[in-house]
């Protein structure tokens, strides 16, 4: 009785830590050219499509100022807007399949492939950043 009680709490853990609050970044800063002045629209555009493809997603431009990436991991799928000017990008949340969304949670991995994407955006952006 006692292992299956143990067991019964462990999975309601372990099914609780796999949700988490949809991630969507916004606003991320685009670095200015050393000049000074903006990057242009068409260089953040190559900067998305490049990082996304190498970070696995599927993206498109869906209009000027607008990707959408699609990924698909095993059984696994997300899909994301990615609006951009030449000063920022957002990286937004549109639907998803078997990654338990709820309305507000979703499973920690689609965060995670969120981050790393913009990681990549930044890096071909020109911006080095330091993992911890």
């Amino acid at each position: 009785m006692k292992v299956i009680f143990l067991v019964a709490i462990l999975s309601v853990f372990m099914l609780g830590c796999a949700s988490k609050p949809v991630l969507n970044v916004e606003g991320i800063y685009v670095p200015s050219n050393m000049d000074g002045t903006n990057q242009s629209r068409g260089t953040v555009q190559k900067a998305i499509l490049t990082a996304a493809a190498k970070r696995g997603w599927s993206p498109r431009l869906v209009q000027p100022g607008l990707i959408e990436a699609s990924i698909s991991v095993r059984t696994h799928s997300a899909t994301v807007e990615i609006p951009f000017s030449e000063g920022a990008y957002s990286i937004n949340y549109k639907k998803s399949e078997n990654l338990d969304y709820n309305g507000s949670s979703i499973h920690r991995n689609y965060n995670n492939w969120v981050i790393k994407l913009s990681r990549s955006i930044q890096s071909e952006l020109g911006v080095n950043s330091q993992k911890y």
